[in-house]
């Protein structure tokens, strides 16, 4: 049912957001260069590894060694309203239709996170990755790794038909209200370094 539902609900959200697909697609293109899309190697199913898609919100630019500059200094003010309308996420539909990801799960992360992970924490693969997730809606990147992972098992272990259905109109409150898009001191998370204490 699951399955289904990302199928109908993704197909459908792609039809009537294409305006606002095309439209971001051509602004990126635009104020920040191409490609307009970036495409990253991520984790999903059982940590098989797949090409994830977003609209680019950061700028292509190196220092004098060409090491790219801190996401800090490469994000944009156009940038940041992609992120904070979560605009940027909407070729993840795309993902979703192909059966690489889900509308709802938790968000697939860095491949060289996946040594890092707990026996615990490793549970979160054990679904789809998502564009939205019960961690996304109680606190996104202002909340610490610990307790991100912490909501992601929680929903492995208790995913529902209705919690998604939960989830997603949480979410786009979150879009709305535009809360926990940045940690205090990133502008998105730190680097995940790894639990201490393996639980």
């Amino acid at each position: 049912m699951k399955r289904v539902f990302d199928i109908v609900v993704s197909l459908f959200a792609l039809l009537v957001l294409s305006p606002i697909i095309i439209v971001t697609a051509l602004l990126v293109a635009t104020k920040l260069g191409r490609p307009v899309l970036f495409r990253q190697q991520r984790p999903g199913l059982n940590g098989e590894l797949f090409s994830m898609y977003k609209f680019r919100s950061m700028l292509d630019v190196t220092d004098t060694h060409g090491k790219p500059l801190r996401d800090a200094d490469r994000l944009t003010s156009f940038g940041r309203i992609l992120r904070s309308t979560s605009l940027d996420e909407l070729p993840g539909l795309f993902c979703v239709l192909l059966g690489k990801m889900s509308l709802v799960g938790p968000r697939p992360l860095l491949p060289e996170y996946l040594p890092l992970y707990s026996e615990k924490q490793a549970k979160r693969h054990n679904v789809r990755p998502g564009i939205t997730g019960w961690a996304q809606v109680n606190g996104r990147n202002a909340i610490s790794w610990e307790e991100k992972f912490e909501l992601d098992v929680w929903y492995v272990e208790n995913q529902n038909f209705w919690l998604d259905i939960k989830i997603l109109f949480l979410t786009i409150k979150k879009v709305f209200v535009r809360e926990g898009i940045s940690s205090e001191e990133h502008v998105t998370m730190p680097k995940f370094e790894g639990t201490k204490d393996d639980e």
